[in-house]
């Protein structure tokens, strides 16, 4: 195993992300929420003008069906998000953040943004953008390799 590459790098820093989210200050006071819980709160928050549902997360943090669907299921028990149906399509569910994740969100958003300041600091803005260019590509070809490959996602 090449313990210099580039996915040995990310699946590193990703297990710091992680660490330094669990070891927060705000963090503690919310034992039952994972990083994963954040992330997603984090992201119906910055989506709250649209209609979000399970397939856009599936995408947005490219993990699968059944991962999902277990975490949805378990935000939905800790309290944090709702389903409701959608009037056009009864089948189809959004998802919708609760009360108690709003005020949970307003706790943590503090230890996100110093994460990404932390994560970036002496990066210039030009820097930033490539980076996030890089990683949006680099997803794109390992979606497009499985694709070649015949591999799913679900």
């Amino acid at each position: 195993m090449n313990r210099e590459g580039i996915a040995f790098k990310i699946r590193s820093l990703t297990h710091l992300c992680k660490r330094y989210a669990v070891n927060c200050d705000h963090f503690q006071f919310e034992k039952n929420i994972t990083a994963t819980n954040i992330w997603i709160i984090d992201y119906l928050i910055e989506h709250k003008d649209e209609a979000v549902f399970q397939k856009d997360l599936e995408t947005m943090f490219s993990v699968n069906r059944s991962t999902t669907s277990k975490v949805i299921k378990l935000m939905e028990q800790k309290g944090l998000i709702e389903r409701q149906a959608v009037p056009s399509d009864a089948r189809l569910k959004k998802l919708v953040l609760t009360p108690k994740a709003l005020e949970i969100h307003q706790v943590l958003i503090e230890d996100i943004d110093t994460l990404e300041k932390l994560m970036v600091r002496g990066f210039t803005d030009e820097e930033i953008s490539q980076l996030s260019s890089y990683i949006c590509r680099m997803k794109g070809n390992i979606v497009e390799g499985n694709l070649e490959e015949g591999l799913a996602y679900d």
